[in-house]
């Protein structure tokens, strides 16, 4: 088997390649040469690879290779002639229980859906007509739907994240959606309004398929885990060295399992003390530990919320992506760690599989 890692950036894309092993790599690049690649997914399956781009010329793009980026097809992604509105940045791309289904979330705030393998997209109505809408505020990255969490069985059932404006989630298939964000802190709101229904600041919501019902959530401000699938969250984030971060990751194979990198809030954006750290825990949050051997010091950058990533080997690989263009591997579930690439752009995001 192979091992494929997709490295997006604010400036192309980089394809990384290995065997089972993952300690030695090559890389191709830059492919979509200048366009921002904010979301990127291997089909499950096929080894298909997709990429949500944007381009200055073309405008926002979902581009797909059957063939590990030697040859590209592409789609828009549009808001049909009566909603005054143009998508400008793809981004999150994650594939559904049925075949041929992939989700799109947007800038500005919209999830679109694709029933014949990315090909085509179209508006999700009852997302977007929702009377919340209008509400949602803008992050300071913009406002979008970077987290898209399709029901690994259930094909009616769908969460998504929104900065700003919180988790929702459909259970009939994207015909209405409620406001799933009991219990989580709105840092930025005066004191007595902090637990709005809705107009939380979410980083990313990660879940493992194996417990659906289980969600992991790294907030702007505030570290959660929820056991009813969104309907009430708790506060995780003791023993963390701050509860500020944008990256959360599943163990793909333990469900209790989880990744994060914290960084400092306001205005240091880094890791405290400029010291690279992912935080495990095995405990469903109970605890954490920090895993930082070979990992850089002093590290004075951001991971972003889609910049880090596991693959679906035993053990486990980890991945993690900076802002200064470095990526780090871990062959062995966070042990060890070693720089696998250096010097691309701005990474926004990572994804790994296994390939035939």
């Amino acid at each position: 088997m192979a091992t494929v890692l997709l490295v997006g950036t604010r400036k192309g894309l980089w394809i990384g390649t290995s065997d089972d092993a993952r300690e030695e790599w090559a890389f191709s690049g830059p492919h979509h040469d200048m366009e921002e690649i904010y979301s990127a997914m291997v089909e499950p399956g096929t080894g298909r690879l997709l990429v949500g781009a944007s381009s200055l010329w073309l405008g926002p793009l979902v581009r797909a290779s059957e063939d590990g980026g030697k040859t590209w097809s592409e789609a828009s992604v549009k808001f049909p002639e009566d909603v005054d509105e143009s998508v400008s940045r793809i981004w999150q791309l994650q594939p559904g229980p049925l075949p041929g289904t992939i989700w799109a979330g947007t800038e500005p705030g919209a999830i679109f859906r694709s029933t014949d393998a990315g090909r085509s997209f179209a508006l999700e109505r009852g997302l977007w007509e929702h009377p919340h809408r209008p509400q949602w505020n803008a992050g300071f990255g913009g406002q979008a739907f970077h987290t898209i969490l399709p029901h690994p069985t259930d094909p009616d059932s769908v969460t998504a994240a929104i900065s700003t404006g919180g988790v929702y989630q459909t259970r009939d298939g994207g015909k209405s959606w409620e406001a799933r964000n009991q219990g989580i802190r709105a840092v930025f709101l005066p004191e007595g309004q902090q637990f709005p229904e809705f107009g939380q600041c979410v980083h990313k919501v990660a879940r493992h398929p194996a417990a659906p019902q289980r969600l992991y959530l790294q907030n702007h401000g505030g570290v959660y885990r929820s056991d009813d699938e969104g309907l009430t969250w708790t506060s995780i984030a003791e023993g963390l060295p701050t509860d500020f971060g944008f990256a959360m990751v599943v163990h793909p194979h333990e469900p209790d399992t989880i990744f994060t990198f914290p960084i400092g809030a306001g205005e240091s954006r880094y890791p405290p003390e400029g010291k690279a750290r992912v935080w495990r825990s095995r405990d469903a949050g109970g605890t954490w530990e920090p895993l930082d051997h070979g990992l850089p010091e002093p590290f004075y950058v951001a991971v972003m919320r889609d910049a880090m990533c596991a693959d679906d080997h035993d053990p486990a690989g980890l991945y993690v992506g900076a802002r200064n263009g470095s990526v780090w591997a871990s062959h062995d579930a966070g042990a060890t760690w070693s720089q696998i690439v250096h010097d691309l752009p701005d990474v926004m995001v990572v994804r790994a599989a296994r390939t035939a």
